[in-house]
């Protein structure tokens, strides 16, 4: 059976890079289900892209009729209800699978694999850049002055910064060009993402998992199948009920009513925000006064997660033994939930101040949790 295997494998690259890369992968023996997370969002990315290619059939790309596409798909394609319900919450699905990994990332000192972080920081801007796309695209009311909004945040740039909007929309305003050309690239950033996260895995399987103790993961190894294999499942059952639920009994409950008015360029929303997995963002930028600051914390808020590896300097490399650590991280996970409420309040007193407040404590973790490390191995080695 062995030397049956052996030899199809050897005649199919595929198969055996398939089997290479989850049958018999070297996985260190004390992970947890917080390294779950990974697989589960491969299952999410998959789920996003085999539901856009059907939603993709019916979806017309041009203004006056991109609303009613969206509406025919819901209410005259047998199953369109579902497909369009699963691609709107698995958005959501993927956002919150992506910042629990990130987190867990950050909590167990992940990003030590440098290569593997840093490819896994490039695709959650990709994914970012490619939920905003989607958003976009029902062109309902926020659909329409959320993409105004964004897009007009390049203007900040010095000198080219008005060249580069108009660019962007094809015209003078957001409109049919523009429309065309996000959907476009809303159905090719999936594949890009793809390979990007083939790049993540290659990097991971050439270091090896890290694991929750810190310590050296090729001490102790097993094959990922069948005890990793099998933990997978659990998750993916847990994660698919759960799915079910919001899609068949809550399916607009992160969607913004202002979306299922057609867009309309003479009519202004009173509020506008953008998704729930953007709002933590959307709350450091509005936090700065200066436009350009704004612009330069926004990105930073997200590619200050490339200074981590940077910045360690420890004896332990987990903070599962660092009470100082767990301290901070909890702080900091509690300031990405105020900025995610605070993105979607109104831009008034309190809310400026709080979100001012709530911006410098999320940049200050990343710039004081090494003192934290330094403070306990002072304590635990002198």
């Amino acid at each position: 059976m062995y030397m049956m295997n052996k030899s199809i494998m050897k005649n199919n690259p595929l198969l055996k890079i398939l089997y290479n890369s989850i049958i018999i992968l070297p996985t260190p023996l004390n992970l947890n289900y917080w390294w779950n997370l990974g697989s589960l969002l491969g299952m999410c990315l998959m789920i996003q892209i085999i539901s856009g290619l059907f939603l993709s059939m019916h979806y017309c790309p041009e203004t006056s009729m991109a609303f009613n596409s969206v509406i025919h798909i819901m209410k005259d394609i047998k199953y369109g209800w579902l497909f369009r319900n699963i691609h709107m919450n698995g958005a959501s699905l993927f956002f919150i699978c992506l910042y629990i990994h990130i987190g867990r990332g950050i909590y167990y000192h992940s990003f030590l694999l440098v290569q593997t972080w840093s490819i896994g920081v490039m695709i959650f801007m990709l994914t970012m850049m490619t939920a905003f796309l989607g958003y976009v695209l029902p062109w309902g009311q926020m659909s329409l002055w959320g993409a105004t909004v964004i897009t007009n945040l390049l203007s900040a740039i010095p000198y080219l910064g008005s060249m580069t909007v108009q660019w962007i929309w094809g015209g003078f305003s957001v409109e049919n060009p523009t429309l065309n050309r996000f959907y476009s690239l809303h159905f090719i950033l999936p594949f890009i993402i793809i390979v990007m996260v083939n790049f993540h895995l290659m990097f991971l399987h050439q270091t090896g998992s890290s694991n929750p103790m810190g310590t050296n993961s090729n001490i102790n190894k097993i094959l990922f199948h069948i005890q990793f294999s099998l933990k997978d499942s659990v998750t993916f059952i847990l994660l698919f009920f759960i799915f079910l639920f919001f899609i068949l009994q809550k399916p607009y409950l992160f969607s913004d009513p202002d979306n299922f008015i057609p867009a309309n360029s003479m009519i202004t929303p009173a509020h506008i925000k953008p998704e729930w997995y953007f709002l933590f963002a959307y709350a450091i930028l509005r936090a700065i006064p200066n436009k350009l600051g704004g612009v330069i914390a926004l990105i930073m808020s997200i590619l200050i997660l490339l200074t981590l590896p940077l910045s360690k300097n420890s004896m332990t490399n987990s903070m599962k033994f660092n009470p100082f650590s767990q301290i901070m991280f909890w702080m900091f996970i509690n300031t990405f939930f105020m900025l995610t409420w605070l993105g979607g309040q109104l831009i008034e007193y309190p809310y400026i101040q709080l979100s001012q407040f709530f911006a410098i404590m999320y940049f200050l973790f990343f710039i004081t949790h090494n003192w934290t490390y330094k403070f306990w191995d002072w304590l635990m080695y002198k």
